[in-house]
């Protein structure tokens, strides 16, 4: 079943759950009297990015009235969103929520927190653990969180599990002014990224990534869609807010994955049995008692 997508790029305002809302709101009704059935928008798109010390204020159990408006328009239209959660246990992550016909179908928590650099992750959230397909009207979707996709199993356990469409989503800083040719570096690494991953796990991937600035940090944007021969079909440009809205056609999946069975032809209990061997070796190097001369 073909189906109309809108990725939302926006510039949350930090910290502010109810301006946010409300933006997203507008925004949804918008995308849903241009024809979108999926609305995605990006990374932690309810509260913004660095949020310090507001994380545990701002953070959102799953039956939170937050979402009631969200759940309302979703009988219109499929939507994810950006938010940070608050588990049962009192523990925060930074999660994307699929809402669909008044439920939330799924969520994801980022697996791969990014402690490096600028970032400090680790200090505000937990980890997911743990990578599902969420199961749409539309079809199988796998979903990740910016630094997911640099892990290169995460998007291979969507692969395995027959996800139709990747959906990652983002709050990436624009970076590398040096980079050759028009652009940032930073824009260019993602490109090939994600060209890359459609045309190795043969899958439509939607990125949809957020702008403004935060801190002195600025968000890179360069939403866009790829079809799974790794073409790309359409892509914001600049650094400001934009919606970018295209036809999906999942016939071009069938084709692709006829063409080139790449599924069909994986052989996940050798990686399987090798992963064990490794883990293994890496076990018994490291309780075995080293020599000293």
């Amino acid at each position: 079943m073909s189906f109309r997508i809108a990725l939302l790029q926006t510039n949350p305002r930090l910290g502010d759950l109810q301006t946010n809302l409300e933006d997203h709101l507008v925004r949804i009704d918008r995308a849903v009297d241009g024809g979108a059935e999926l609305v995605c928008f990006p990374e932690l798109s309810l509260t913004g990015y660095f949020l310090k010390d507001q994380v545990d204020e701002l953070a959102q159990t799953l039956d939170a009235p937050l979402f009631e408006p969200l759940l309302e328009r979703s009988h219109s239209t499929s939507i994810v969103v950006g938010f940070v959660e608050r588990s049962p246990s009192n523990r925060l992550y930074n999660s994307l929520a699929f809402i669909e016909r008044g439920e939330i179908l799924g969520v994801h928590r980022k697996v791969h927190l990014v402690s490096y650099g600028m970032f400090d992750e680790t200090r505000d959230f937990g980890a997911g653990e743990r990578f599902r397909i969420i199961e749409s009207r539309l079809g199988r979707f796998g979903p990740l969180i910016c630094e997911d996709l640099w892990h290169t199993p995460s998007a291979y356990l969507h692969f395995l599990n027959d996800a139709d469409y990747l959906l990652v989503t983002s709050a990436s800083p624009a970076r590398g002014v040096q980079a050759p040719g028009p652009g940032l570096a930073s824009q260019h690494t993602w490109d090939t990224l994600l060209e890359a991953t459609a045309i190795l796990y043969r899958t439509w991937v939607f990125y949809v990534g957020r702008v403004g600035w935060e801190d002195g940090i600025g968000f890179g944007g360069s939403s866009a869609i790829y079809d799974p021969y790794g073409v790309k079909q359409a892509q914001c440009e600049g650094f400001e807010p934009a919606t970018l809205e295209t036809a999906i056609d999942p016939s071009v999946l069938r084709r692709a994955r006829v063409e080139t069975p790449l599924r069909r032809d994986e052989k996940p209990w050798i990686l399987a049995g090798e992963l064990e061997r490794s883990l293994r070796s890496i076990r018994d190097d490291s309780s075995t008692p080293k020599k000293v001369r």
